[in-house]
């Protein structure tokens, strides 16, 4: 019989492999090595294969396409209902085996080499980010202790610090002192770096014209724009900008029975590193629409007389998810006064 579909359970060093005929009959369960593994699909004709959307994903699913094989990427939510038993490798193989064979499965989009390279320095800015925050609050708690406050806003830090440690009349001891140059000069390189990646990342957008174009939607700059059409990848896997918003996680989550839909907060699935992008720009462009003239009489200012200052944040966002779906699918360039009727 000739295999049909294979459920590939990924891990660092061993591997689960389960086959199944066009019946569903399994015909291959076997544990592969990291260096049996390629070897292995090369020699089987190709078919559809199944594996959980995580670390390493999207490399080997570059590879097995290279064999010729059909690959499926699928949330590891949705591997879950087909474990049959208690979770094992090969039961997690068998799951996976299943669900990428179901027609109403839903799959995650298979990213380029190139794609993977943008958005790893998309998530080393943030962690400096992340870095840089938490010593500045460290430095913080530190003089805390010794009753020193410092202002709030981060460009505080290094000039008050500089002048705390110049002034001999600040009771502090030697080794604090030592401390707080070391942690400064933390801060300091953390800035740098996150500066350094940020510039990489915007000459990237400069030379993409599909990132140029998204950079035009007002609260979409260039690390945002950069980070959608990196993550996105092939469009065409989202039928409408309804499930581009829903799979960044823009649109309510539903508790509906009885005919009756019951809608609550945001779903917040999807990568909340996009989330956070999109909704942060929508918070700007929200603060600068309020100075412009006829605010009132716009669908923000409306929306805003009915509705929390949050939710229509979250709604601008989903607005501009949209919008982003339909300039990418349709190839088009924003226009402010575009409408669907003229179109």
């Amino acid at each position: 019989m000739k295999i049909t579909a294979i459920g590939l359970d990924l891990a660092k060093n061993v591997f689960q492999v389960h086959g199944v005929d066009e019946r569903g009959h399994a015909l291959v369960k076997k544990t592969l090595k990291r260096a049996q593994l390629a070897a292995f699909f090369a020699s089987v004709p190709p078919c559809l294969v199944g594996m959980e959307a995580c670390s390493g994903a999207h490399f080997w699913a570059r590879k097995l396409q290279g064999f010729g094989h059909t690959v499926r990427l699928i949330s590891p939510q949705f591997v879950r209902p087909y474990v049959k038993s208690n979770k094992t490798d090969a039961a997690d193989a068998a799951a996976i085996c299943e669900a990428v064979s179901r027609p109403d499965m839903r799959f995650v989009p298979i990213k380029s080499i190139e794609s993977q390279g943008l958005l790893v320095l998309h998530r080393a800015r943030q962690g400096f980010i992340r870095s840089r925050v938490a010593q500045t609050n460290q430095i913080r708690g530190f003089l805390a202790e010794f009753g020193i406050i410092i202002p709030q806003g981060a460009y505080h830090i290094q000039p008050r610090v500089a002048e705390i440690l110049e002034d001999a009349e600040i009771a502090l001891p030697g080794t604090v002192r030592e401390l707080l140059l070391q942690l400064v000069a933390h801060v300091r390189y953390a800035h740098e770096q996150e500066q350094l990646l940020e510039a990489r990342i915007k000459r990237w957008h400069k030379d993409n014209e599909a990132s140029s174009r998204l950079a035009q939607i007002p609260g979409i700059g260039p690390l945002t724009a950069s980070a959608l059409v990196a993550s996105i990848g092939d469009v065409s896997a989202f039928r409408n900008g309804r499930q581009l918003a829903a799979w960044l996680g823009l649109v309510p989550r539903q508790h509906s029975t009885g005919g009756k839909a019951h809608l609550l907060g945001i779903s917040r699935r999807g990568d909340t590193y996009l989330r956070t992008l999109l909704t942060h720009g929508a918070r700007s462009v929200i603060i600068c629409a309020k100075q412009k003239p006829g605010y009132e009489q716009s669908w923000l200012g409306r929306l805003l007389k009915r509705k929390h200052h949050n939710v229509v944040v979250c709604a601008l966002a989903n607005h501009n998810a949209r919008v982003v779906w339909a300039l990418l699918k349709h190839d088009r360039q924003y226009r402010a006064d575009f409408s669907p009727q003229a179109a």
